[in-house]
């Protein structure tokens, strides 16, 4: 989490469309949430993610060679780099989350479980420099970025996030990466907005979370969850609706939300590989093989300079 959020936060709320970061979904309940929401019979990007890497596990392994120092921004629970790490035989594991008290005690769980792999955990945001323990080498390094968050960003924040990742290797590393694709409406919007209401109240709590970095008094039972697909830009919206006339304050200032009247918080960017590998060119990663599902509905993407 930046050292000093509040800036940030008022001034999104502040613009004509009011938004909040995704990132500050991410106190340790939202992270729960999210947990919560990755088991969920309709939030396929996990499941399908998870079945590629499992089908494919010996080819990436292979090209990925023995012993790298595997980088994971936004690393969650660490789930998925547990299944990579012991495909490929990683020698460290650096795990990067905005939310670092759920992360240490996610790093935690992984050194128990794998004695033999070097764990550490870096409190983080992707969005800024992050900085990795000192001792690290730079050579043989393999960023992990799954679960299809390259998607929160639009283009040009998607390209600046990709340099990022380049930065954080040398000429011999590589990107493992995860890739939303287009698909059916049926089947995307149900991924945003499940029956059981988990989403909902993940995107809820970013309020929370909200009142608690700045001091504002959002109220979340004024407030309602809205998710859909946005054809034109093609990418899932998520929103916080206003029930009905709402004043939130916050220090030094405040705004009055009228009825209907929507926050933006997520967006959700669906690729072609094709259009993906582009922008993979255009960030310094001059080659990268895909591998999808049998219904082509995701893709991990393997890129090197």
């Amino acid at each position: 989490m930046p050292a000093q959020p509040t800036h940030e936060i008022i001034e999104g709320l502040s613009r004509p469309q009011p938004s909040i970061s995704p990132k500050y979904f991410y106190d340790s309940k939202g992270s729960r949430l999210f947990e919560q929401i990755t088991r969920l019979p309709e939030y396929y990007p996990t499941r399908t993610e998870q079945a590629i890497l499992a089908r494919h596990a010996a080819e990436i392994a292979r090209r990925v060679g023995p012993g790298r120092i595997v980088i994971e921004p936004g690393a969650g629970n660490c789930e998925k780099a547990r299944v990579l790490c012991r495909a490929i035989g990683a020698s460290r594991y650096v795990a990067v989350d905005i939310s670092a008290e759920f992360l240490t005690e996610a790093a935690q769980r992984l050194r128990d479980e794998m004695p033999q792999l070097q764990v550490h955990a870096v409190g983080g945001d992707l969005t800024q420099e992050i900085v990795l323990p000192e001792d690290l080498p730079r050579a043989h390094r393999l960023v992990y970025y799954p679960g299809s968050s390259i998607g929160n960003f639009d283009r040009p924040q998607a390209l600046d996030v990709l340099v990022r990742m380049r930065r954080l290797i040398d000429h011999d590393g590589a990107l493992l990466i995860g890739v939303d694709l287009r698909k059916e409406v049926s089947v995307l919007e149900p991924a945003y907005d499940d029956a059981a209401g988990v989403t909902a109240a993940f995107n809820l709590n970013a309020l929370d979370h909200v009142n608690r970095l700045v001091g504002s008094d959002f109220h979340l039972h004024q407030w309602r969850h809205r998710a859909f697909f946005n054809h034109e830009a093609s990418r899932i919206e998520m929103h916080l609706e206003a029930k009905t006339d709402v004043d939130v304050h916050w220090p030094g200032g405040g705004r009055h939300f009228a009825p209907g009247e929507r926050i933006h918080t997520e967006s959700s960017y669906k690729y072609d590989i094709e259009g993906f590998a582009h922008l993979l060119h255009a960030a310094g990663f001059h080659h990268s093989v895909a591998w999808t599902d049998e219904r082509r509905w995701f893709a991990v993407v393997l890129a090197t300079p």
